[in-house]
């Protein structure tokens, strides 16, 4: 890697030595000072967010704002209006007039995450923005133009999305004219080390923990381990480590009690797609089944311990035969988030990794 690219990844934050990332890395020099509409794909939680902010930050348009707008998360009766604004008096509750995130990004850029969310209906409008930078507010007739350059991302395949009718062909062919994908974690394992060091230097300056390092064996775990979650998760899993263990030396053992047994060896089905948020389904499907394994072991657990003569109706001890379908186990889980998070729905829905639209959707299904 050359001097130039190291500086800058060091000024944008981006994290890795791989081939992968040094070929992205040389893609975003090359499309950053240009106006280019960029898509980003990749699994959640990869670092999608990292690279638009690199795109923008390296542009001519670095210091006009970044509107970062998350499709999945604005309900779909109001999604229009929060991108392209609305009039006073277009709909019950709007007493005055309103700039939508397109006109708050004038003269910037707009990153759009989780695009395959975009209802079809706002698709149109979206496009006509791409095209020729016009759109028209809610309950307006006349219309305004924006200069946006727009950065889009999405977790999930939009071919197939567009196969099934809830993807516009047009803008497809439209947002790709450059797609950069961000690896998984996991086929990138060469970079797991960097990036633990990075985190463990920004969590010990804002915890004030000192941290007295991590044997090799440990960091083997850790680059062995599935990541399904990505960053995110190695995030998290460090901020758990460092924190709880208040510093200390990491060991094998340590790191054993933060990840899930098997994970890294254990493969994952994948699910035939039967409906529109089937991208989606599939990632919870997988936290899912992974709960079944577990319930599996505690199962083999307690005839261990009935072998060992303790009682299933001791103190303490349970039993656990219940064969749950994938419904009902989809609905616990979800509960479990909730609990967890106290009601954060947004927290719930990155824990399971879900767009909170989803999330809202499977509540109301559940009645939860």
């Amino acid at each position: 890697m050359t001097m130039e690219r190291k500086e800058f990844q060091q000024r944008f934050g981006i994290i890795g030595d791989s081939l992968e990332m040094q070929e992205i890395v040389q893609v975003v020099q090359h499309v950053a000072p240009t106006d280019i509409t960029v898509l980003i794909t990749g699994e959640s939680g990869a670092g999608k967010e990292v690279i638009a902010h690199a795109i923008h930050g390296a542009s001519a348009r670095a210091k006009k704002p970044m509107v970062t707008v998350n499709c999945g998360a604005i309900p779909e009766g109001i999604i229009e209006s929060e991108l392209f604004g609305h009039e006073r008096g277009s709909f019950t509750g709007a007493s005055s007039e309103r700039k939508g995130y397109f006109e708050l990004a004038d003269g910037g850029t707009i990153f759009l995450d989780e695009i395959g969310e975009l209802p079809v209906a706002t698709q149109v409008k979206f496009l006509r923005i791409l095209e020729n930078g016009e759109f028209l507010r809610v309950g307006s007739s006349s219309a305004r133009t924006v200069d946006v350059r727009v950065i889009a991302a999405t977790n999930k395949d939009l071919e197939q999305e567009v196969r099934s009718g809830h993807f516009r062909q047009d803008l497809f062919y439209r947002l790709r004219s450059v797609n950069v994908r961000i690896p998984a974690l996991r086929e990138r394992r060469d970079d797991i080390p960097l990036l633990f060091e990075k985190f463990v230097r920004e969590l010990s300056a804002k915890n004030h923990i000192p941290f007295a390092g991590i044997s090799p064996e440990a960091m083997e775990l850790l680059k062995a381990h599935y990541w399904s979650g990505n960053v995110r998760e190695l995030r998290n899993v460090t901020e758990s480590m460092l924190v709880i263990e208040r510093g200390r030396r990491l060991e094998a053992d340590d790191v054993r009690k933060y990840l899930r047994a098997g994970a890294e060896e254990r493969p994952l089905p994948m699910l035939m797609p039967k409906q529109s948020d089937f991208d989606e389904r599939q990632l919870l499907y997988r936290a899912l089944i992974e709960l079944k394994n577990d319930l599996l072991e505690v199962k083999n657990l307690l005839k261990g311990m009935a072998a060992a003569g303790i009682a299933p109706g001791a103190p303490g001890v349970s039993s656990v035969t219940e064969v749950l379908s994938l419904e009902e186990m989809e609905r616990r889980m979800i509960e479990t988030a909730l609990k967890k998070y106290h009601g954060n729905r947004r927290l719930a829905a990155d824990e399971l990794n879900i767009s909170e639209r989803t999330l809202y959707r499977k509540i109301k299904e559940y009645g939860l």
